[in-house]
């Protein structure tokens, strides 16, 4: 049930500059943690896998078309989970589609075995051309503001298709060395001239006050060619339900999870920060979260547009439940289809 209220935008304790960064980083884990590990009963698959999955559905085969730039990165997030998740399915398509090739040039060379052989040759050449697909993966950047760099290079060095950008990054105004990676093939910086830059907020668009916000849509319509606003909650009393749960979830499964990292402990059980942070910047969480219309009203309010900007763009929004009885992922998608 949606709770009564218009968004407001409270403070959250990680935002504010007396929160010691150390802290922030802990919290960041635990978020992580949070989007990325299924528990079940009452999950059968992680936040990040189910919006990974949501991702591709919407995209489609173009999401080959993409290279994934994530704003607002923090400790990684669910971005190597997107990653893994992403390329995983798209290999696996790979590699049916060349079986299915390889059948189809098998029964060609059957059917016309009494062909010449340049008529064989030319069927079965294109034949290969036509199933040719060299690179079905697709890449992901982490960038942020405060740039985790040990999380980053931990995370990157378990995928190529990872990487990070060790300077802050602004997520109201892309650098132009930025797009320029993303339009190229970020493993090789080679050319890549089907790749266009897609901006990926995951838990962090409701973050922005609504002038900042303007500003970070602008710049997501004028420099990418998709964006997508992944949120793990909603205004809802349900919402606000699970992130309670959240609490208690921490308490039961971090010593696990942790283990080693005797300062993630330490503000876990015995002052327990970590869980009280994430419970209460949670709540305000769901009292921040953007409705879909709020969204668009916010980019009808953008000074400096073009007119006709809209023509070429598609928004899709939905919900999709990832915790029982009441959580439910969020998503905003915006694509240029043209």
């Amino acid at each position: 049930m949606a709770l009564p209220i218009p968004r407001i935008h409270f403070y959250e304790i990680t935002d504010q500059s007396w929160f010691p960064p150390f802290l922030r980083e802990k919290v960041q884990a635990a978020l992580t943690l949070l989007w990325v590990k299924c528990f079940p009963p009452f999950q059968s698959h992680s936040p990040a896998s189910i919006v990974a999955n949501t991702l591709q559905s919407i995209l489609g085969p173009s999401i080959k078309n993409y290279t994934f730039i994530d704003f607002c990165s923090g400790a990684g997030g669910p971005t190597p989970q997107f990653e893994r998740e992403i390329n995983r399915s798209l290999e696996l398509q790979a590699i049916q589609k060349y079986h299915a090739a390889q059948a189809n040039r098998n029964a060609a060379r059957r059917n016309y075995v009494n062909a010449t052989s340049k008529e064989n040759g030319a069927l079965i050449s294109t034949i290969s051309a036509d199933d040719d697909d060299t690179d079905p993966s697709v890449d992901f950047i982490l960038t942020d503001l405060f740039p985790h760099i040990p999380s980053w290079k931990l995370a990157c060095s378990r995928s190529h298709h990872l990487h990070y950008i060790p300077q802050p990054v602004d997520a109201c105004s892309t650098p132009p060395n930025l797009l320029s990676l993303a339009h190229a093939n970020p493993r090789s910086h080679q050319p890549a001239k089907t790749r266009k830059p897609f901006h990926l907020f995951s838990l962090a668009f409701h973050h922005f006050p609504d002038p900042l916000a303007r500003l970070v849509l602008k710049d997501a319509l004028t420099t990418s060619s998709g964006f997508a606003i992944l949120e793990l909650e909603d205004r809802s009393w349900g919402s606000l339900f699970i992130v309670l749960m959240t609490g208690p979830i921490l308490w039961l499964t971090s010593w696990y999870y942790f283990w080693g990292d005797w300062t993630q402990l330490f503000f876990t059980y015995v002052l327990p920060v970590v869980p009280l942070v994430v419970v209460l910047d949670g709540f305000v969480s769901c009292m921040r979260t953007r409705t879909r219309g709020e969204i668009l009203r916010l980019m009808d309010e953008i000074e400096g547009m073009e007119e006709g900007w809209r023509v070429g763009w598609r928004f899709e929004s939905g919900k999709r439940s990832h915790t029982w009885p009441t959580g439910v992922a969020t998503w905003f998608v915006g694509v240029k289809d043209r």
